[in-house]
């Protein structure tokens, strides 16, 4: 007899309204793998771009799934059975993961479920002390930022670029973050500031009081008046918008400065960043348990906590992802499900 579980499914591209809350079959693991009972999952822009068809990309790109097919990849929860070469978890474990991104990126990582195979490799035990939905809310923002401004932790090729991604020693730097009210900037925010840099948070003025809390030594309201107007000489920008607009965080940066946009599609100021001698550079974030075992002591002992905009419960998805469209997001959306 097949166990079923509920997930969300897509049958159809298009917006909210085609999340689909129904019964499935209970995943199988493989050998290397675990399967997770979820409590809780984080959503992520991919999660929006795909049930969208990503129509922003080139068509080339866009992808031509077999559906019916799940969306998620952030997710919470409790160990409920280990696959065979399995011998770090024992069914049980609390544990929090980003599983098989960027790998599913275009097919869903099937977290938006009750129950999720992941590779143990990418799974971390949960930040003791932290519930599951601000766990939940930690992965992928989590390990964006952690790859980009603390350590790339893979040699896989580079999608966006020739060259490997080299995050930059933060101690003593001044840093940037555009969007640092969003997911990956708040967290951005508290691993820079624990680096020993600097920082500049470029965010709308309902961030300001948060943005203190976490330590900023200078906040810009980008309603007010844009960054790039009135800042100058800074070591490192992390732009977590992105997009044909990063180009004007140049002129913030010195000589020998770094621009990292978390979204790269649309920028066409190389040139410009060469003649400047400013070195621009992106990656792709990928799950990496290691990397999020080593953040858990963070979240654990306070340094780094995972702001919650808003929570739905599994049933409720299309209305989380039309939380998601109406934009201003304030750290992370997540989805209740145990």
């Amino acid at each position: 007899m097949v166990e079923t579980m509920k997930a969300v499914r897509l049958h159809r591209f298009g917006g909210p309204e085609v999340l689909c809350y129904e019964a499935v079959a209970r995943p199988i693991i493989l050998a290397g793998e675990v399967l997770i009972q979820v409590h809780a999952v984080g959503l992520n822009p991919p999660d929006w771009y795909l049930r969208d068809g990503y129509r922003s990309l080139p068509p080339e790109w866009q992808p031509h799934p077999s559906f019916p097919l799940t969306l998620g990849s952030d997710v919470s929860g409790v160990i409920a059975a280990i696959g065979e070469d399995v011998e770090n978890f024992v069914v049980g474990d609390e544990v929090y993961a980003m599983v098989r991104f960027p790998d599913n990126v275009m097919e869903g990582g099937k977290a938006y479920a009750e129950y999720v195979s992941a590779p143990a490799s990418q799974v971390a035990r949960k930040p003791a002390g932290v519930d599951h939905i601000p766990a939940a809310g930690a992965p992928m923002s989590l390990l964006t930022a952690w790859q980009f401004l603390i350590e790339l932790g893979h040699e896989e090729p580079n999608p966006f670029q020739s060259f490997k991604h080299a995050p930059v020693p933060l101690d003593g730097r001044t840093v940037l973050i555009n969007g640092a009210g969003g997911g990956v900037g708040h967290l951005a925010v508290q691993l820079a500031k624990w680096k020993g840099a600097r920082v500049i948070a470029v965010a709308s003025r309902r961030n300001e009081e948060l943005m203190h809390d976490l330590g900023v030594d200078q906040f810009i309201d980008y309603t007010a008046i844009a960054a790039d107007e009135v800042v100058r000489d800074v070591d490192i920008v992390l732009d977590t918008v992105g997009g044909p607009d990063t180009g004007r965080f140049l002129r913030t940066l010195k000589r020998g400065g770094a621009l990292f946009p978390v979204y790269p599609l649309g920028f066409t100021g190389q040139e410009e960043a060469a003649l400047l001698g400013i070195k621009v550079s992106t990656t792709q974030v990928r799950s990496n348990g290691s990397q999020l075992a080593e953040a858990a002591r963070l979240l654990e002992d306070g340094t780094v906590r995972v702001v919650v905009d808003s929570t739905f419960p599994l049933a409720e998805a299309s209305q989380a992802h039309e939380r998601a469209a109406r934009g201003s997001i304030q750290g992370r959306i997540v989805l209740t499900v145990m």
